[in-house]
């Protein structure tokens, strides 16, 4: 099997992306995540460029790491300086790192237009660098700026930035397609040439390709087929501009596919949880449609689609998900048919057939709410709540007596909104009020307000996310929306769905499921 390392620079290129912004507390806790599952390589930050970075080198040097050695990014000494009077240079010895990976200019396109110096010097400057840090004990990388537009420009300088870097004692050489515009082929191709000069050394070969082209997945693995042994790339693809090649996916096709010896076939099982887990900390959506680890990766919807996996799941199913750490879904819609239902049903532990009346009534009722707007793939607690009332196993936890929802425009210029509940919970009356940042919220603490004493496990419970879309846009003001509400508590996360000409009521009627869904999973 073909050794592959892999370089996570999440904590550095991912924190470029638009909206992300890590703590040094974040930081550490994606270290760490990556260090179980079996990085080789984490690049914490630049600790030349800002205080943060260099209070997480700090940190993260008495944090035990089993797997992973912590990375320091930074660039060439500036020209005309000795890299001994370089800050950014004094910062790194400074910085407890293990590896560092310097950057360096490799078209000369930008050596002359952006650095403003002459070839020479940018040779100087390479070699320097690197030799510095490497006679501080330092193992070295060097990552090759723009290395495949230099190659394309001026071939002959190229090679010599390589040499340089190789010359100053650099342990690894990684090829950046840094405006991520080249094609699989092209990659593929000047990968392997670079590999063929340096077959006779022991240097490893890297690569590094962002997502502008949206092919930075098949790039790195093409780079990986022609010889490179390194591959660099961040948690969920995230990074400057339409961001890097994204890891997850990466190390997936790796293993499964290419069968390389990058990460053990235990610590595969958690790429799911460290997508996921990254996507929390970095305050962005999970990706539902992401492969191999979104909910939507092997979730199927069609009622063809359905029977077929149910035969034999290779049949719609590339690999085994439980491989990842996922697992399989099987939708309930009007495609579905009459196989999902009994899937959703057996999933609840109620043994339906196709034959059973209960079947159809379940099935006919799906059918005709979607018609008027449900969509219940993305809304499986509300599903299961369904079910439950039309096999008459529902739990009904509160009876509504009505509701009021106030909003107001204050002099201020402070818009404030109150609902007013009235609810009859096991015989008791309740009639409380509560404030919000919108019409929702409010409802959302009024009724967890109202029956807190009742349930105490509501407390720990929170809405995530809301969507709102309109389904009928030629209607105006007067279409139908549907709702949808995630919330999650310490250990799940569910959807739930409403839909209504009125969007408090369709709002109100995701609330309630979602609260109910929450009362009958502690219940059971």
């Amino acid at each position: 099997m073909k050794n592959v390392k892999l370089y996570d620079t999440t904590l550095r290129d991912g924190s470029q992306a638009e909206g992300v912004s890590y703590s040094v507390m974040d930081k550490i806790r994606i270290a760490e995540e990556l260090d179980k599952v079996g990085i080789h390589f984490i690049e914490g930050g630049w600790p030349g460029s800002n205080p943060k970075d260099r209070e997480f080198f700090l940190k993260i040097s008495r944090s035990k790491l089993k797997n992973s050695q912590i990375a320091a990014f930074s660039m060439t000494r500036r020209p005309n300086i000795s890299a001994s009077e370089d800050s950014n240079l004094k910062a790194l010895l400074k910085s407890n790192a293990q590896v560092i990976t310097i950057v360096g200019k490799t078209w000369d396109f930008h050596v002359t237009e952006v650095l403003k110096s002459s070839l020479d010097e940018n040779l100087s400057m390479i070699e320097d660098t690197i030799s510095f840090l490497t006679k501080k004990g330092f193992l070295v990388f060097y990552d090759a700026e723009h290395f495949f537009d230099a190659y394309q420009a001026n071939k002959d300088y190229a090679l010599k930035t390589l040499d340089a870097a190789c010359s100053g004692g650099a342990k690894a050489i990684c090829l950046c397609d840094t405006n991520g515009g080249f094609l699989t082929s092209q990659i593929y191709s000047m990968t392997k040439e670079i590999k063929n000069k340096i077959a006779d050394t022991e240097i490893d070969l890297g690569i590094h390709c962002h997502n502008d082209a949206g092919i930075a997945i098949a790039n790195s693995l093409a780079a990986v087929e022609a010889g490179a042994n390194i591959v660099q790339g961040t948690i969920n693809g995230y990074g400057e501009r339409c961001g890097n090649a994204d890891l997850i996916p990466i190390i997936a096709n790796l293993k499964i596919k290419l069968k390389t010896n990058c990460i053990s076939g235990e610590n595969l099982k958690q790429l799911t949880h460290l997508s996921h887990f990254v996507s929390e900390i970095s305050n962005m959506r999970v990706k539902s449609e992401q492969p191999f680890v979104g909910d939507s990766a092997f979730a199927h919807k069609g009622g063809m689609h359905i029977n077929a996996i149910m035969k034999n799941p290779l049949t719609y199913e590339h690999i085994d998900p439980l491989l990842v750490g996922n697992h399989r879904r099987i939708l309930v819609s009007e495609l579905g048919g009459k196989t999902g239902i009994l899937l959703r049903a057996k999933d609840l532990s109620y043994d339906l057939s196709k034959e059973d009346p209960q079947t159809k009534k379940i099935l006919k009722l799906v059918q005709s709410l979607e018609h008027k707007g449900y969509q219940f793939e993305a809304a499986e607690a509300s599903f299961q709540i369904l079910m439950k009332k039309a096999l008459r196993k529902y739990k009904k936890f509160f009876d509504l007596e009505g509701f009021k929802v106030v909003i107001e425009k204050r002099s201020s210029d402070k818009i404030t909104s109150e609902a007013v509940i009235k609810l009859k919970v096991k015989g008791v009356k309740e009639h409380t009020a509560a404030e919000g940042d919108g019409p929702v919220n409010a409802l959302d603490n009024a009724l967890r307000k109202a029956l807190k004493d009742f349930y105490p496990t509501l407390a720990k419970m929170h809405l995530s996310d809301f969507k709102v879309r309109v389904l009928e846009e030629k209607a105006g003001t007067a279409a139908k929306v549907r709702v949808l509400i995630q919330s999650q508590d310490e250990k799940d996360i569910w959807n739930t769905i409403g839909v209504h000409e009125n969007i408090i009521e369709a709002s109100w009627q995701a609330l309630v499921d979602s609260v109910e869904y929450k009362l009958l999973k502690d219940n059971q």
